[in-house]
């Protein structure tokens, strides 16, 4: 492997990898400092760049959201103890904890008559008073699954309506103070960041919806609601609401776009929502507080897609591509385009030589868009995306996304045990987790903690992938993923130091590799994914493709063995076809061993045998922020 080092670790037991693996993630302390020198022994005095990642979900639902709340009886306390590590009942009565507490947590309940479903289940005189308030209630009391499904249908679909079913301005003042209060609670500064949020939903087929999230705690928070789609289904009133509170109270708002995937060709377009050109001033909105995207969760992977990435083996991940969000409208292959976060990057660097501006200047994360109030995507821990099924014989073949025409309906076995933000922060409070998002150094993951480190710059030299400083190599040489090169010395080619780490509890690594997008003087969008550090002793073909790993899955028994892949990988790569005169980003990208999916666990634990086209096995991954090239 020219360029790349690989580290194996031998005749250590289990557990005291594990141990190595959480307590090194990758800081790599530097060599100590020589007293005689005059310089201070420790060598962490003034260091200033962060050490530690960070795990969350951004993208979690309660009882609170009127959709989750048709069937889910868990409220934001229990998301909130959950997520810190304590042991729950769900809504079906089973116990849940996590393997390991994350490190924060954005429950983002729906904006869209926030706070009703409690209400309503609770029998709110002034709900039930209307024709639709009791035809729901008894529905949803009844204790029937089909009529439970149905009602929960029904309550999604009239969100789609101009008007609310009902509306009540107290209720939801009410209901999101009340959150804030324990979010307030809940937050821990130094142990567990309650980051305050919710999502607004542009409801209809064409998923727009985006998760807000403020850096500040209730006092700011509770200076607004949420702002719904009954306020506008346009996103660009979104971001001009959020420019009005940002300036009024002087802070600061994030807001995160949903996974493109079933937006149907409207998340990353170069049109406004009206559907005319974009303009630099929107462009700019988009760009302020668009900083990051969600490119994978429970309902798929939003990356990169094999029609738009034929040369890429590992594009077809989890892949949702038969219709839009409700499957009333079938997608067509133009759509694609505009739907996933690789394709979204090089048409940034389209718009940003047209208009000046980048729109599409995004770091990645991952989160799960659960609406079990559990932020549990481990593939063994897998509690769903709703909780209308939990874990049982059926909930693999359970119709998810009830859709007009049968063939789109969205089956259970369907859903993506998937994924979890990573977040290099310089600790763990609300300020210093947004900081990171603001600044992208970010990247997300379809589950497994694996830790990734990426820079970029231009003198990385060879021994710096061997170096068990690379944070203090990395921040020293060059800038970290989220950040832009400066311009080359010379005619150079930039150099990227690259590294990761094993998840102690999941598979081990069988790559790691660099993408690359490009726009050529024509206009052009070009892209190339190189394979720059690699396990074992495999060689790329004449094509330039590596060999796959090969797969130690024992399926009837949802087990794997660790005894091929990585411990631990990492790179310098230097681009071979750089141009300074082309814009370009690179990111990385780090895959798995395949491991067994959450279906192998499921007919393990039920001893069911599942139709031959569900899959069994998956190669987890994880995607880094991006790291741009913009010429002078």
């Amino acid at each position: 492997m020219s360029g790349a080092t690989q580290f194996q670790w031998v005749r250590m037991p289990f557990f005291t990898v594990a141990a190595v693996a959480l307590a090194t993630v990758l800081v790599l302390a530097s060599p100590l400092s020589s007293a005689e020198d005059g310089e201070e022994f420790s060598p962490y005095v003034e260091r200033d760049y962060p050490t530690r990642v960070y795990w969350g979900d951004t993208h979690l639902h309660t009882d609170i959201s009127v959709d989750a709340g048709t069937m889910n009886r868990l409220g934001q306390e229990e998301a909130f103890r959950f997520a810190r590590g304590e042991e729950v009942k769900t809504t079906h009565g089973l116990k849940a904890r996590l393997s390991r507490p994350l490190d924060f947590l954005v429950i983002s309940d729906h904006a869209e008559m926030y706070g009703l479903m409690p209400r309503l289940l609770a029998g709110d005189k002034a709900i039930l008073a209307t024709e639709k308030g009791k035809r729901w209630y008894d529905m949803l009391k009844g204790g029937d699954r089909d009529q439970i499904f149905k009602a929960a249908m029904e309550i999604v679909a009239s969100l789609s309506e101009d008007d609310p079913p009902f509306k009540s301005d107290k209720i939801v003042r009410e209901s999101w103070q009340a959150y804030t209060a324990l979010a307030d609670k809940y937050n821990e500064p130094g142990k567990f960041s309650a980051i305050i949020g919710y999502e607004w939903t542009a409801i209809g087929g064409n998923n727009l919806h985006r998760n807000v999230l403020f850096r500040d705690g209730s006092k700011v928070a509770d200076k607004t609601v949420p702002f719904s789609q009954f306020d506008s289904k346009n996103p660009e009133d979104l971001w001009r609401a959020l420019r009005q509170f940002e300036q009024q109270q002087n802070t600061r708002v994030i807001a995160i776009p949903h996974n493109g995937n079933l937006s149907n060709g409207r998340m990353f377009t170069v049109e406004t929502f009206a559907g005319k050109p974009l303009t630099k001033e929107l462009a700019e909105l988009r760009a302020h507080f668009e900083t990051l995207v969600e490119v994978t969760q429970i309902k798929g992977d939003g990356e990169a897609h094999p029609a738009l990435s034929p040369n890429d083996e590992f594009a077809d991940y989890e892949t949702w591509d038969k219709s839009n969000l409700n499957g009333t409208e079938l997608k067509s292959p133009e759509m694609l385009r505009w739907e996933y976060a690789r394709e979204a990057l090089k048409t940034g660097m389209m718009l940003e030589g047209q208009l000046g501006v980048n729109p599409y200047k995004f770091g990645m994360i991952g989160s799960t868009d659960s609406h079990t109030s559990l932020a549990a995507v481990e593939e063994e821990n897998f509690f769903g995306k709703h909780s209308g099924v939990e874990p049982e014989p059926d909930r693999w073949k359970h119709a998810v996304i009830e859709a007009p025409n049968p063939e789109l309906t969205v089956y259970g076995w369907q859903m993506a045990s998937s994924g979890y933000a990573g977040v290099w922060a310089k600790g763990n409070t609300r300020e210093a987790l947004f900081d990171a998002m603001l600044r992208k150094e970010t990247y997300a993951t379809t589950g497994p903690r694996m830790v990734v480190r990426f820079f970029g710059g231009w003198d990385f030299a060879d021994d710096d992938a061997s170096s068990r400083s690379i944070a203090d190599v990395g921040y020293g040489k060059g800038v970290p993923m989220g950040a832009d090169l400066e311009a080359p010395p010379g005619t150079s080619s930039p150099s990227f130091l690259v590294a990761a780490m094993k998840d102690p509890l999941s598979g081990n690594l069988d790559r790691i590799q660099i993408v690359k997008g490009w726009m050529e003087a024509d206009g052009k969008l070009q892209e190339k994914v190189y394979d720059v550090a690699w396990s074992g002793d495999r060689k790329p073909a004449r094509d330039g493709k590596l060999p796959p790993v090969g797969n130690t899955v024992d399926v009837a028994n949802a087990t794997w063995r660790n005894s091929i892949g990585a411990s631990e990988l990492s790179a310098v790569w230097r681009d071979p076809d750089f141009d300074p005169a082309q814009r370009a980003f690179y990111y990385a990208r780090v895959i798995e061993i395949p491991t067994p999916r959450w279906t192998a666990y499921e007919a393990k634990r039920f001893g069911l045998k599942m139709n031959k086209d569900v899959p069994m096995t998956t190669t987890e991954r994880a995607y880094t922020s991006p790291i741009w090239y913009t010429p002078e």
